[in-house]
């Protein structure tokens, strides 16, 4: 049989842990949780005063990114999210929604496996 993948994005990985608890009835060859962000890098290793301390700049500090490219750097700082003056807004569906959920299933078992995830609260 073939096998399909399925990407389900979530807002926590409480969530995503319970759809694939649910889905271990289906045929799943492989299944992975993970978080990711839009930065790269894990950023600081350590607090720092922003004010005596050496920091490459804002998105290093509020997104926990590390920056090769000073104009990264710069671009990542004018995001919303880097002030906290702005969660993104109440119509925008992908905001928090930093867990994602893979699985590799059989073909027959795909739309269920989908089912599932959307009534966990996922974003297909």
């Amino acid at each position: 049989m073939k096998e399909r993948s399925l990407l389900a994005y979530f807002n926590t990985e409480d969530q995503a842990q319970h759809a694939l608890k649910e889905m271990k009835g289906l045929r799943i060859i492989a299944s992975r949780i993970d978080r990711f962000d839009g930065f790269a890098g894990n950023g600081s290793d350590r607090i720092r005063n922003p004010i005596t301390g050496d920091i490459p700049g804002l998105g290093y500090l509020t997104l926990n990114g590390d920056f090769d490219d000073r104009d990264a750097a710069i671009l990542a700082a004018t995001h919303v999210s880097a002030s906290g003056l702005s969660s993104g807004g109440r119509d925008n569906q992908v905001t928090g929604r930093d867990i994602l959920l893979t699985v590799v299933i059989e073909e027959s078992d795909l739309e269920m496996a989908a089912h599932i995830a959307q009534e966990n609260g996922a974003l297909l």
